[in-house]
């Protein structure tokens, strides 16, 4: 096992090792760490939910009637009634005919993206998209074209040249970029799966719960009158991030459900959700539908931090959302910058290869709707006593990842 410690020792070298950080504390706004609090940007726990003490008496009540674990997979040991209710109400939510709801969101895009393709058929997926869609479509043994990102005329050039010899044609977007903060173009997408006869997968996982007037992602802002069919549309969600519990969903067609219920490895072969999670999620649910005021406030929060950024010369970036990067270039630089944040009393989490691209690390600061302006400021006024080496970092990382192939 030497080889591994090698291996291990050269990341470190490069600044690419990674550890696991170890809190004191629940998720929120401030977190306890190594005996200090500090000031959280690093949790994808949008709506601040996941501390929220009414998702802790959902979660107790079905543990006591329900216990703490499923037991075995849905089609072996069952689907408890937290489970029905909760893939019911995500139907009722989506606007969909039906729902299935898996144990993490990377298990609900492998799952739905390998059981939707096979080898006679092709995928078109987004450079900049999940590792669990790419994992997915590895695994679907599939064709693969990765399309530039955003890039609907580079997709729809390739859709022209691979996708006519093809059974079946599958494309597949996030629809918030979880490195980037920047938005899918929806419209457009959905214009070419019509016109090009392809199934649309949309990863809504970093939009669910927080965009929307509904609170139901990208889909949610899609002008009145522009919709997909619904025989061609899939929509994957998470629990785990906005919704404060974990899983995962997908929402579609009675008929999709139908076929990964008997098609989807990571559905047929994993124990089901914890009930206890399953109903946690359906009381989070139920704040995102009547607590609307909690992601306008989310919302609101991103912008005023892109404009401050913005001001010092900082973070010059696409983010449309609540994740908002600060490009630094090199792994050793977001390391140090990041480590200067901590002893600030700040954690913002650097980002490396390959995560994202080489030359184009980053620190990924991500919003809760527990967070305050005067929280922003504090973040805003030690990133701008770093801004001229940040921006230095960030013009040479701008173009290493402006240059970058798929």
């Amino acid at each position: 096992m030497q080889w591994m410690d090698d291996e291990l020792a050269e990341r470190k070298r490069r600044g690419l090792l990674r550890v696991r950080r170890s809190l004191q504390s629940a998720q929120g706004v401030r977190v306890r760490h190594a005996g200090r609090d500090f000031l959280n940007f690093a949790s994808n726990d949008y709506l601040n939910l996941a501390g929220d003490a009414r998702l802790a008496r959902a979660a107790a009540r079905a543990a006591r009637r329900f216990g703490c674990g499923a037991g075995a997979s849905p089609l072996v040991g069952g689907c408890l009634p937290p489970h029905r209710l909760l893939e019911r109400e995500l139907a009722q939510w989506e606007g969909a005919e039906a729902a299935l709801v898996f144990s993490s969101g990377f298990a609900a895009n492998l799952a739905a993206v390998s059981a939707l393709a096979e080898r006679e058929d092709v995928i078109f997926s987004d450079a900049l998209n999940h590792a669990s869609i790419v994992d997915g479509c590895r695994l679907s043994r599939a064709r693969v074209h990765v399309y530039r990102h955003a890039d609907v005329n580079h997709l729809e050039t390739l859709l022209q040249r691979e996708g006519g010899n093809a059974r079946r044609r599958l494309i597949v977007s996030d629809t918030v970029f979880s490195m980037e903060g920047d938005l899918a173009p929806l419209a457009e997408l959905i214009d070419l799966a019509e016109r090009y006869d392809s199934l649309l997968l949309l990863d809504e996982a970093h939009a669910t719960g927080v965009l929307g007037e509904q609170g139901r992602g990208v889909t949610d802002l899609l002008p009145p009158g522009l919709v997909c069919d619904p025989d061609r549309l899939i929509k994957v969600g998470t629990l785990s991030k906005a919704l404060g519990s974990q899983g995962g969903f997908v929402c579609g067609s009675r008929r999709l459900i139908r076929w990964l219920v008997n098609q989807a490895r990571a559905y047929i072969y994993s124990t089901a959700l914890a009930p206890c999670a399953a109903a946690a999620a359906r009381a989070a649910l139920a704040i995102v539908q009547t607590e609307p005021e909690s992601r306008q406030q989310l919302q609101k929060l991103a912008g005023f931090l892109r404009e401050r950024l913005s001001a010092i010369g900082v973070g010059k970036n696409a983010s449309r959302s609540q994740v908002v990067p600060v490009v630094v270039g090199g792994s050793q630089a977001v390391m140090r910058i990041a480590a200067c944040l901590r002893r600030q009393g700040l954690l913002v989490p650097p980002i490396r290869p390959p995560s994202v691209p080489e030359g184009a690390a980053r620190l990924r600061i991500s919003l809760t709707a527990g967070h305050r302006e005067e929280d922003v400021l504090r973040l805003v006024s030690v990133l701008g006593n770093n801004r001229h080496y940040l921006s230095e970092n960030a013009c040479h990382a701008e173009r290493s990842h402006g240059d970058r192939l798929p």
